[in-house]
């Protein structure tokens, strides 16, 4: 199942503000593409997992932990709010620079950015994500796969994102860009419901 688009319009973050809270968007370009229904279990285990792993870490550290919905807002350039074209809502985040965030959420990269995948997401976080992501500056690029038990982790080189390491969610990954963190798997798998047949 792919994501919608809300419309064929191209709109901002002044749009984004107008529209109801009962659906979610998130704006990729100018293009507003309809965020998946209400998460699984699974999905909200592992996210909330994580977001719990890098809070306890980060405690009395300058980089702080988020975890969705909050707003992501990332400019181009010296843009104006109302006028920036690409709004997330990644399901966790770390920001290390506190003149990033302000009463609305974030203004621009995160430091990580962790998406849990789903089948509704799979494709929009691989490709039109990790481009966005990439471009915007993200240091460090997370893809969880609850269902496969598999990691994929993008790094930023250059100004770009190079081959991804692969593995599976088990012992445990270091955070590259916050030196000794690591998030632990096992107990976290063990929970996980069974791959659909």
């Amino acid at each position: 199942m792919a994501l919608a688009q809300r419309d064929t319009d191209s709109h901002t973050y002044a749009d984004y503000l107008t529209w109801p809270d009962e659906v979610r968007y998130e704006l990729i370009d100018g293009v507003a593409w309809a965020m998946a229904p209400a998460p699984t279990l699974a999905h909200q285990d592992v996210a909330g997992e994580i977001y719990r792993q890098l809070a306890n870490a980060l405690r009395h550290q300058p980089c702080r932990p988020f975890i969705a919905p909050v707003d992501v807002r990332l400019p181009k350039a010296s843009e104006a709010d109302e006028r920036i074209d690409t709004v997330v809502q990644p399901d966790v985040l770390v920001v290390c620079d506190p003149a990033k965030l302000d009463r609305r959420g974030v203004r621009g990269a995160p430091d990580l950015v962790v998406e849990v995948l789903s089948p509704g997401t799979a494709s929009h976080d691989h490709w039109r994500k990790r481009q966005v992501y990439e471009r915007a500056g993200v240091r460090e690029y997370w893809l969880v796969h609850p269902s496969d038990r598999m990691l994929t982790i993008y790094r930023l080189a250059d100004g770009q994102f190079g081959k991804p390491d692969v593995g599976e969610l088990v012992g445990e990954t270091p955070v590259g860009i916050l030196p000794g963190v690591v998030i632990l798997w096992d107990e976290l798998s063990a929970r996980l419901p069974p791959a659909d047949p």
